[in-house]
């Protein structure tokens, strides 16, 4: 292809996009310095920005902004479907009129934050809704301690030397696990992944670590044990259909009191339970992380589950 047709193109490509006609000379040539547009600019004149002033809030219009958020956050598809317990109660007697065994189970869920212990914990509550099942304790005890862990009932007693039958599994049906403060250091390192993950490791936390052995087996023996799950959500049997309504009133209070103290939502020295202080147990003022507590549901075996608003 020759120049001249080269340029002929591409001139009449840019005629075309931009609607400029190039003027053509005398001789059949296209005369480019003519096809020129010159485009003329002035400077931008930047207008100066005045700051807005942001307004002053007192303390009440906060409180009071603040108090319109958090309805705002509350609002979920279940608000308006939340009973009292005693209402709770009647929906679910007239559900089961038919099977006056059947059992009302409390579920309480909590928002368990990323990598924090499971709640657990141990109630005695006024009227069971099932009987008892008998505990299998071990305990890590030496000398007089010892002798007391087997007179108040312990079926497997021995120091370090338990340690690798209970390694090997040879123990697997214990239920409770206890030890001394002077044998936990020697046994925490070689058990912890054995024990760890069932739930039976001595701690501190749960009072499963202590010197006072035969206490705590005494109100092991007249107590309940209630878990959590991976999830935060603990669910209990309450009380059985053919209660009288009190009765049910005063387990689900004193339950939901205890999870809370548990959890850390209930300070210590609130509610009735804390008139009563456990022995064995540390007293060391350690700050116990909070598991909120989202929602409270009492249901039966056939019945629905109800949101509680008043416990």
């Amino acid at each position: 292809m020759s120049f001249n047709l080269l340029r002929r193109r591409c001139t009449g490509l840019f005629a075309t996009q931009t609607g400029v006609v190039a003027p053509v000379s005398s001789k059949g040539s296209i005369n480019l310095g003519l096809c020129l547009r010159h485009f003329s600019s002035t400077p931008a004149v930047l207008a100066s920005r005045v700051a807005a002033k942001k307004p002053k809030f007192t303390k009440k219009q906060l409180a009071l902004i603040a108090k319109k958020r958090a309805e705002k956050r509350e609002r979920n598809a279940y608000a308006q479907e939340k009973m009292t317990l005693s209402d709770a109660i009647a929906v679910l007697r007239a559900v089961e009129v038919a099977r006056p065994h059947s059992t009302y189970e409390i579920t309480i869920k909590t928002a368990m934050s990323r990598g924090a212990p499971v709640p657990t914990g141990r109630i005695n509550l006024p009227r069971e809704a099932k009987p008892k099942r008998e505990a299998r304790i071990l305990v890590f005890a030496e000398a007089r301690q010892a002798e007391e862990a087997r007179r108040a009932g312990a079926h497997v007693v021995g120091g370090l030397e338990l340690v690798e039958s209970v390694a090997a599994g040879k123990h697997n049906n214990c239920t409770t696990v206890l030890c001394t403060t002077s044998l936990i250091r020697g046994i925490t390192s070689k058990l912890g992944r054995v024990l760890g993950p069932r739930g039976l490791m001595p701690s501190e936390r749960r009072g499963t670590v202590t010197d006072d052995i035969e206490g705590y087996i005494s109100r092991l023996s007249s107590t309940t044990e209630w878990r959590g799950d991976k999830s935060g959500t603990i669910r209990m049997p309450i009380a059985k259909m053919h209660f009288p309504i009190e009765d049910v009133v005063k387990n689900v209070k004193l339950f939901v009191a205890n999870v809370k103290r548990a959890t850390g939502n209930l300070k210590d020295g609130e509610g009735e339970a804390d008139a009563k202080v456990e022995k064995g147990k540390s007293k060391s003022k350690s700050i116990k992380p909070v598991n909120a507590i989202t929602r409270i549901l009492l249901s039966s075996t056939q019945g629905p589950g109800i949101l509680i608003r008043d416990v």
